[in-house]
Parts: C-alpha cells; sequence; structure tokens
C-alpha cells in the first residue's frame, strides 16, 4: 500500500461527492470482471473498477501450454447468470471468427491460456474499469455517507502520477488471493537468489529448472501435478531428478461426480451459510478433495509419461513420487544444495532430502486488507475468530452507522464455503450483489440449482424441506400425533 498521504479536498474535487458511484470496485481480477460485466447491462448503475496492474493477467505464472481450467466453457464471466451478454466466452470466441472450430473441437475445458486471453478481451472493451490506478486507502464520509476512495494514478514505470479521490455509495473488494509459501520454507523462499520459488512464478523461471539436476515440487493439487507433469516431460529420459512431496495421504482426484460438484452449487452455498460457524470450521478442512485434488487427466497424463519412460528404459524413471509427509524445516547445506527435513505421518518416521530446486504449490491464501480497510475497522462486526462476518448477499456486516454496503469476493470461505474461489459461481455471486443493490432484481436466478437437498430444514429460496412439497403437511400431522 502507498505511504502517500491522502490529498485535500479542493472545490473541483467536491463534485465527485454530488454525483457519486453506485459501486466501486477495487480489484480487478475474474470476479470483479465478471460483476463489471454483468454490471454493464444495468445502464442505471454507475460503476468503476480500480487495479494497480496495468492490465489483466490470470495467473500468468500457470499459463502451461495445455493445463485446462476446471470447470467447464460455460462457467465465464456471464453466461450462468445471462447467457444473452455481449461478454460471453461464446461472443469471444464468434468476434476472433473461432466459433466453428472450437465447435469442431468440442473441448468442454479449455486451456488457462484461452481462458486468460478472453478475459483481458473483456477488460479491454469493457468500460468503466480503470487499470494503474492503486487504492490508498478507503473511509467512510459521515457528512456525506458515502464511502470516500483514496487513489494514486500510477505511471508505466509503476510510479505514482498523481492523487485522486472518488466517493461511492457501495464497495466491492475484489483483491483476490497471494501466493501461500509455509513456515519453515519462507526464509529460503525469501532469500535472493535461493531456487525456492511459489508456483506462481513458475513460467518465469521454467528454463532454469528444466536445466537444474534435482527438482522438488510440494503439494498434490492441481498446479503441483501441472508442474511436475510438465517438468517430467521435458526432461532427459534416465535422467529425470525429480521428487513430488505432498502432506495429503494420497496423491488423490478431485472430487468430480455429478453429485458431489452439486457442492459447488448456489443450493450448498446458501445452506454452508446457515450452519453454525464452528460447524463450518469443521467441514472445510474434510472437503479438501472438492478443491485441491487433481484433475483425472492430469493424474492419468502423469501416470502415462512415466509408464512410457518405465518402458523405453526398461526400468524405473528417475522420479520419486511421495505423499503423507510435512517439511519440518530447511535450510542450505552448500552453494547449489538445499535440504528438507521431512516427516512422514502414518510411518513416525523422520529423513532428510536433499535438492537443487523446489517449487511450491503450496496454494493461496486471501489477500490481508487490514491497511486499505484500516478506518473501517472499527466498524466491521467479527466472528469468535476475528473474522469479518459476511451476510448471505456476499456483505461485510457493518455497523449501523455505515449506511452503504462493503461487498466482498472470493474472501468469504468462512462463511459461504467451497464454492468461494470457484470460477463456476462468479457469474451467479455478481448477479446476486447486483440484484442486492436495484430494486427490483436485474438477474433473476432460480431458486433451485442442485438435485441434492442440503439439510432437513430449508436454506434458501428454494423453501422446500428434503424436496417434499407434502412435508408441512406430515410435519402437522406428526405434531398432532405427539400430542
Amino acid at each position: 500500500m502507498s505511504t502517500a498521504q491522502p490529498p485535500t479536498p479542493t472545490p473541483a474535487q467536491e463534485p465527485a461527492a454530488e454525483k457519486p458511484l453506485d459501486l466501486a470496485g477495487i480489484g480487478i481480477g475474474p470476479f470483479n470482471l465478471s460483476l463489471a460485466a454483468l454490471a454493464h447491462g444495468i445502464p442505471t448503475l454507475r460503476t468503476a473498477f480500480y487495479d494497480q496492474r496495468p492490465a489483466f493477467h490470470w495467473h500468468p505464472g500457470l499459463l502451461i501450454d495445455g493445463a485446462t481450467i476446471q470447470v467447464p466453457f460455460l462457467a465465464d464471466l456471464v453466461t450462468l447468470a445471462d447467457p444473452g451478454s455481449p461478454w460471453s466466452f461464446l461472443t469471444y470466441l464468434k468476434t476472433h471468427e473461432r466459433l466453428f472450430p472450437f465447435y469442431v473441437a468440442e473441448r468442454f475445458h479449455i486451456e488457462r491460456a484461452e481462458y486468460d486471453a478472453y478475459c483481458r478481451w473483456v477488460s479491454e472493451q469493457l468500460p468503466g474499469l480503470h487499470f494503474g490506478h492503486q487504492i490508498d486507502a478507503v473511509r467512510w464520509d459521515h457528512e456525506y455517507g458515502l464511502f470516500e476512495i483514496d487513489f494514486t494514478r500510477l505511471g508505466p514505470d509503476g510510479e505514482g502520477e498523481a492523487l485522486g479521490r472518488t466517493y461511492a455509495r457501495n464497495l466491492v473488494l475484489g483483491v483476490g488471493t497471494e501466493p501461500y509459501v509455509p513456515e519453515p520454507l519462507r526464509p529460503l523462499a525469501d532469500a535472493p537468489g535461493v531456487p525456492v520459488l511459489h508456483s506462481a512464478d513458475y513460467l518465469e523461471h521454467r528454463e532454469r529448472l528444466l536445466a537444474t539436476g534435482q527438482v522438488t515440487v510440494i503439494g498434490s493439487g492441481q498446479s503441483g501435478a501441472e508442474v511436475f507433469l510438465d517438468l517430467l516431460r521435458n526432461r532427459p529420459l534416465g535422467a529425470e531428478g525429480l521428487h513430488w512431496l505432498a502432506r495429503t495421504p494420497a496423491f488423490a482426484p478431485m472430487e468430480y461426480s455429478k453429485l458431489g460438484l452439486e457442492q459447488f452449487s448456489p443450493d450448498y452455498t446458501r445452506h454452508f451459510h446457515t450452519l453454525p460457524e464452528a460447524m463450518r470450521d469443521q467441514l472445510l478442512p474434510r472437503q479438501w478433495q472438492l478443491y485441491k485434488g487433481i484433475a483425472h487427466e492430469t493424474i492419468d497424463a502423469i501416470h502415462h509419461e512415466l509408464y512410457r519412460r518405465a518402458q523405453h528404459l526398461n526400468d524405473w524413471p528417475g522420479a520419486v513420487l511421495t505423499p503423507g509427509v510435512t517439511v519440518r524445516t530447511a535450510g542450505r547445506i552448500a552453494a547449489a544444495r538445499l535440504e528438507l527435513h521431512l516427516e512422514h505421518g502414518e510411518q513416525g518416521t523422520r529423513a532428510r532430502h536433499t535438492t537443487e530446486a523446489v517449487v511450491l504449490a503450496t496454494g493461496y491464501r486471501e489477500r490481508r486488507v487490514d491497511t486499505l480497510l484500516a478506518a473501517l475497522d472499527p466498524y466491521i462486526r467479527r466472528d469468535s475468530s476475528e473474522r469479518p462476518r459476511v451476510d448471505t448477499d456476499h456483505r461485510l456486516v457493518l455497523d449501523p452507522l455505515i449506511k452503504g454496503s462493503v461487498y466482498v469476493q472470493n474472501a468469504e470461505r468462512h462463511t459461504h464455503g467451497v464454492g468461494t474461489p470457484d470460477l463456476g459461481l462468479a457469474a451467479w455471486r455478481s448477479a446476486v450483489i447486483l440484484n442486492a443493490l436495484t430494486a427490483e432484481p436485474a438477474y433473476p436466478l432460480p431458486p433451485r440449482t442442485a438435485f441434492t437437498t442440503f439439510g432437513l430444514q430449508p436454506s434458501g429460496p428454494c423453501g422446500s424441506v428434503i424436496g417434499s412439497r407434502t412435508l408441512p403437511d406430515q410435519r402437522d400431522r406428526f405434531a398432532r400425533t405427539r400430542t
């Protein structure tokens, strides 16, 4: 965050408070880009979105050739809320004269690079997006009854060029997540010149890793699998020099059964939100295979490549895959060697592992916004773990003194469940937020979205209990029997 002092309002700036935005978005990742695209279809809504980056980019370090996103192409920015939107993926294909080739290809899951290109196309065409704008502070102006937003406009070199201020009735935070580095490996990852990097930066260092004798990948999710597979395919036969370590008890496939996927539906999101805080906290770690597993196709490709190499070598390839392992400590033992102290949970054994480079596919954590929202902190209501409380419309629960709303995107997993970071719920969540801002629903949403009924009590507008319309009468009969 910038340390620049907020500018003092001048008469020329005052009209900004007289014509405030209805919604100001902070961050322009896929989720806020979805919101901006759907908001564009509501002419009466004044919106603007800000991001300090010079342009849109989605996980550029993981746009590995051939890697696909794990949701169908229908889970674009808008389609599941507005199939007729001009910002759909199919419209993108038509604009680029690739609709018929895509139809013939019969591809349900598109490559990451193509999804990134689609989002960049939307970001370059959609009005109201302000890249190169760093948000410095957000305050509630009690006099105007508006959020006051200070920003710095950045030049091409990333240096501040000018200060500015705008006002908005409501905010939405879509600042995304940041790479997570486990505590034992942070000193090495932070040290300059040490080959310990997060998978978010993989492509930047790919050529150097391919030339390194021994490389260790840590992490059992999709990113770890894609990095391991890319290294495996491109290293010499018989001199693979690869280790793949993971805490999980197995290199497990992601849950992809049809009923299992209903846990990424709006119905389940509503159900999860109704659960007690303690139960939500217990559920999330147990659901790791819903969002931390590996796509079946990637697992098959890894096994196929290992088998192909074993066939040509007539021996086991030089690749070791070990789940159930945690890294206790790590350090350097020579100019070009790293040592990891490992522990196997099931065996209760320990070992030392030496390597020349480490790729951490250890996931992401919600980006902290404490500094950005410091002025609002006294007004934010929190749960027993000091996390912000978030209502069913993805809105922070604030002190009644704050008349505006602050919505969050991909910062509410503790209240809305495993679907929070899922691209498949992007358009639906954007529609929920926009419907909360408009007098009449701008995007009518279906009351029911899953065949599964989660829980014995209704948790949303579907209003049914275990899917039976006759159940209320049955409950009356049971009540009469008990009396």
